[in-house]
């Protein structure tokens, strides 16, 4: 069964940063394509950043590109996602995701002073 608990959220101040984490059980995350999602409230889940399995290749959408980096630890079998200068807009609630997994809990980020 394939599991992905994410973690790492908290209330954080415009311009901050926050690292969140992704812990996989029953897939290797150095082998399988991860990303990390978004949903605001009251809004469509958005998908902030991709890192592919094997080579490690990373994608981001223009919102979050240079602020986000989508990372992983083959060792700990974990995908993480750090985000710096956080906006208000940013605030939501962050999954991990493969496509052999199920939509977790996710992890709440919110951005507000």
């Amino acid at each position: 069964q394939v599991q992905l608990v994410e973690s790492g959220g908290g209330l954080v101040q415009p311009g901050g940063s926050l690292t969140l984490s992704c812990v996989a059980s029953g897939i290797e995350v150095r082998y399988n394509d991860m990303g990390w999602y978004r949903q605001a409230l009251g809004q469509q889940r958005e998908w902030v950043a991709t890192i592919t399995g094997g080579g490690g290749t990373t994608a981001y959408p223009d919102s979050v590109r240079g602020r986000f980096t989508i990372s992983r630890d083959s060792a700990k079998n974990t995908v993480f996602l750090q985000m710096k200068d956080l906006k208000p807009e940013d605030t939501a609630v962050y999954y991990c995701k493969s496509p052999r997994a199920s939509w977790g809990r996710g992890t709440q980020v919110t951005v507000s002073s």
